[in-house]
């Protein structure tokens, strides 16, 4: 039995572990498309262990479903951050306007196109020309998601939320495994293929540090939950204004764009 091989094994069993963990500990409450994408996971590491060995029979149709499967993992990792960051907002979400999730996906999307540029540089060298843009997208969310740890984990205090609390459980585990991953990226980016060895072995460390968040996860989601504390007031006014101003700025598009129409109908 190869590394390859027990890596994989090692993926979709550890996969499994932390989706069981996930919903024994009713997870899915919380972080649903987390849990679904965990599912994903599983399925996807499942679908890809018969595709390696039985490549030969699947020709050109192999490149086709690894385009689909990463565009629609991309879309999932995306939704897992917007979702994550409206689970950290539950302490005020009843105070919230509604459709404040949808700012919040509009403002990680902001973020996203400033990031776009910079994951450009981590691209791995010699890729083909039709996978680009798919690779610049996965590069452009795990870039999202190193900032997005680094924010909770920094800003921790005033956002009432501890190492025990699921939502920074989740974000360090995803921190983790980006962070390797760009490393991973960067290291191919200086490489080419035809070195393969040195060039696989970053690939391995790479399936290795996602096995390590998996391991993490299932580590922290067999322990107990500590109960979610209130925001700080300071905290609290400033996330209810910056809502407050971004329901403000919406309301006055709708209303010039409501204008127009009657002062282009008036003589």
């Amino acid at each position: 039995m190869n590394l390859d091989l027990i890596l994989e094994l090692l993926g979709i069993v550890g996969g499994l572990g932390v989706l069981v963990l996930a919903v024994r500990g009713r997870l899915f409450r919380i972080t649903p498309v987390f849990c679904c994408y965990i599912a994903w996971c599983v399925l996807s590491d499942v679908l890809y262990f018969f595709l390696n060995r039985y490549s030969s029979y699947f020709g050109q149709n192999y490149f086709r479903i690894y385009t689909i499967e990463m565009c629609l993992d991309s879309a999932f990792q995306f939704a897992v951050l917007v979702e994550l960051g409206w689970a950290v907002l539950r302490p005020i979400r009843s105070s919230l306007p509604r459709h404040s999730i949808l700012i919040l996906a509009v403002l990680f999307a902001l973020a996203g196109a400033v990031v776009w540029p910079v994951s450009a540089y981590m691209l791995p060298a010699k890729l083909h020309p039709s996978a680009v843009l798919f690779v610049h997208a996965q590069q452009t969310v795990a870039v999202l998601r190193v900032v997005i740890f680094l924010g909770l984990a920094a800003f921790s205090q005033l956002l009432s939320i501890g190492w025990r609390n699921r939502e920074l459980q989740i974000a360090t585990g995803l921190g983790f495994y980006s962070m390797c991953s760009l490393a991973v990226s960067v290291v191919h980016s200086h490489q080419t293929v035809k070195s393969h060895n040195y060039y696989h072995i970053a690939d391995q460390i790479g399936v290795a540090a996602y096995i390590c968040s998996l391991i993490y996860w299932m580590f922290s989601f067999s322990q107990q939950e500590q109960e979610r504390q209130e925001f700080t007031p300071q905290m609290r006014n400033f996330l209810l204004a910056v809502t407050g101003a971004a329901r403000g700025t919406r309301m006055a598009l709708a209303d010039s764009a409501i204008a127009a129409p009657r002062k282009a109908g008036k003589p």
